[in-house]
């Protein structure tokens, strides 16, 4: 589970909730069915205004990535990995790694060593694999964007539901009661636009963005290592490559742990 998510969630829900403790406003007040309405489906259809189906259908698994933590390999790992492939090949040649494509999990590294297998030259490897990473970041793209035009577009149907609060009041002047339930509504259509815009949909595009960041800077990891393989670069120089792109902590344990190995 993606901890840091459900906390997210949990301390804004903690953050509302306490304000109307110390404000002492009654809960019920949260029990408006037309607020919610013009904010949940409002926001749902400018969404599907906004993207074609091919993509909304990717919403779920979106989710999943910000609910859930993908199971990869860590970047120690994956330094050892193609570490010792390099030592392979160094020693026994590139043809000797084809016995070694099946056991790799990560597919894009799978793909790297297939064509150093193969005999493609460096800069046709480099410039498939960019080519690769060039569509996964457009299609990251596309995916939190759906989360940021959700993000831009509640809190001004918050404004719009405030609006008819608002009204419903105006209609309602000769009835204190009903003028002050409807004018409540209203700011708790407002209230809920800027909550779900600000607190839920925008950090949801930022974490997938990040995760996206991550994800293409291991690749370009990868990138580096096939290249230095193909190059004929001695292991400790491909390992010094690929440490380079880690923030010296890192470069710092990682080290570490092959010293105590």
């Amino acid at each position: 589970m993606e901890l840091t998510t459900i906390l997210g969630v949990i301390v804004g829900v903690v953050a509302v909730v306490g304000a109307m403790i110390f404000k002492h406003i009654d809960f019920a007040v949260l029990l408006n069915p037309a607020a919610f309405f013009v904010i949940i489906v409002g926001t749902i259809a400018t969404i599907l205004n906004s993207f074609p189906g091919k993509n909304l259908k990717k919403i779920g698994s979106l989710f999943k990535i910000l609910f859930t933590n993908k199971k990869e390999a860590s970047e120690a790992e994956l330094i050892d990995l193609i570490y010792n492939l390099s030592k392979q090949a160094r020693s026994e040649g590139l043809l000797s790694l084809e016995a070694k494509v099946e056991e790799i999990k990560d597919p894009f590294l799978k793909k790297g060593v297939r064509l150093l297998v193969d005999g493609t030259g460096a800069e046709l490897i480099e410039e498939i694999l960019e080519t690769e990473i060039a569509g996964i970041e457009k299609r990251h793209e596309i995916n939190s964007s759906i989360f940021s035009s959700a993000g831009m577009y509640a809190p001004t149907l918050g404004v719009l539901g405030a609006v008819f609060g608002l009204i419903a009041a105006m209609s309602h002047i000769n009835d204190t009661d009903q003028m002050a339930e409807a004018i409540s509504a209203a700011f708790i259509a407002t209230i809920l636009g800027i909550f779900t815009g600000y607190v839920l949909w925008n950090p949801f595009a930022k974490k997938l963005k990040v995760k996206s960041q991550q994800e293409i800077m291991t690749k370009e990891m990868i990138i580096v290592g096939i290249l230095s393989m193909q190059n004929g670069d001695s292991p400790f120089i491909l390992k010094e490559k690929l440490l380079a792109s880690l923030p010296k902590s890192t470069q710092n344990k990682i080290n570490g742990q092959d010293k105590k190995g």
